[in-house]
């Protein structure tokens, strides 16, 4: 218990920083993601080349090869950011395909009949798919959303290798000072935890209740 009363506020500042970037990394996976499942549906074959280019090359790319690509390509391009916010766009994109492709597999069960007679009243196809299609998709892939995020918060760890203060890269700090890394370990394995069962716990909540407006 010492190794965690005694760095209480390294693991506190520790545990902020990975759910700050899960937080602001899934807004952006999930801005990118509906973007891209429309992409991936559009009756226009460009789009569509684009979003499977995408789901393809991102889902297929290890996400420590992509931060590297990030925060060592980007500044090559003279693109200098925050290494937080490197970690951002590495993990908000790498997850955003993964959101697709969960979104897409909810279009499909929307039965072809919502999309035509949305097209026989005069929508557009983004109106179609934003206030007939997605909706009722989203009732359907709740579940596996949660699943997508709770993957994110646990890839947030890889943002200690980069200079992001996050949970997992308390380690060193508290190794240094010559606690036992079990014990170290455990503690950090606790706040992922905490942080996982939380987003769980979001998830049956709305999944629940979007149960109950069916």
């Amino acid at each position: 218990m010492n190794v965690l009363t005694d760095n209480w506020s390294t693991y506190w500042h520790g545990f902020l920083g990975t759910l700050w970037l899960t937080l602001v990394s899934a807004a952006l996976a999930l801005a990118l993601g509906v973007v891209v499942a429309g992409f991936r549906v559009s009756p226009v074959r460009p789009l569509r080349a684009f979003g499977t280019g995408w789901v393809t090359v991102l889902r297929n790319t290890p996400l420590t090869l992509l931060f590297f690509i990030v925060v060592l390509g980007l500044p090559r391009f003279d693109i200098t950011l925050p290494f937080f916010t490197f970690a951002v766009l590495a993990l908000g994109c790498y997850t955003s395909a993964f959101v697709c492709e969960t979104l897409r597999s909810g279009v499909n069960t929307v039965p072809t009949g919502q999309g035509e007679a949305a097209r026989s009243l005069g929508l557009t196809f983004a109106q179609t798919l934003g206030l007939v299609i997605l909706p009722q998709a989203y009732r359907s892939v709740v579940a596996p959303l949660g699943s997508v995020m709770i993957a994110l918060a646990k890839n947030t760890a890889i943002a200690g290798s980069f200079s992001v203060v996050e949970l997992l890269g308390t380690y060193r700090t508290i190794n240094e000072l010559g606690y036992g890394i079990v014990w170290t370990f455990v503690w950090i394995a606790l706040g992922y935890l905490i942080l996982t069962l939380a987003i769980s716990a979001l998830f049956n909540l709305l999944e629940r209740r979007v149960a109950v407006s069916r």
